[in-house]
């Protein structure tokens, strides 16, 4: 299953990193604390989370992580954008508090 797959299947809003919505995502990880994500997220996951500054998008390249979604309806400031837009991480949306959009993510990816 791929990141463009999962943004029409929850209903995200894809904001940015749109050359990236092709990557295949093997499982998620949510969490707002950047140095767990460091140390635990795997290359190929969602990361879930509600920061919204351009370090989150350090991590997700860093960890080789499939996409961002932003919950409760955040957006990302411009510097995340941007970020997101030169490594062509997308960055999505989800309307959803964390554990909602988690279960979601996670109920679609144990069925594929």
């Amino acid at each position: 299953m791929n990141v463009r797959e999962i943004a029409e299947i929850c209903g995200l809003e894809v904001i940015s990193g749109h050359e990236g919505l092709n990557s295949q995502v093997n499982g998620g990880y949510t969490c707002d604390l950047l140095s767990d994500v460091m140390g635990k997220a795997r290359s190929g996951m969602v990361w879930i989370t509600l920061q919204t500054h351009k370090n989150v998008i350090a991590v997700a390249s860093l960890k080789e992580l499939a996409a961002v979604v932003l919950v409760n309806g955040a957006r990302p400031d411009a510097d995340m954008e941007e970020q997101s837009r030169s490594e062509g991480i997308p960055v999505l949306i989800s309307l959803e508090p964390c554990f909602e959009i988690s279960g979601k993510i996670y109920d679609i990816l144990k069925t594929r």
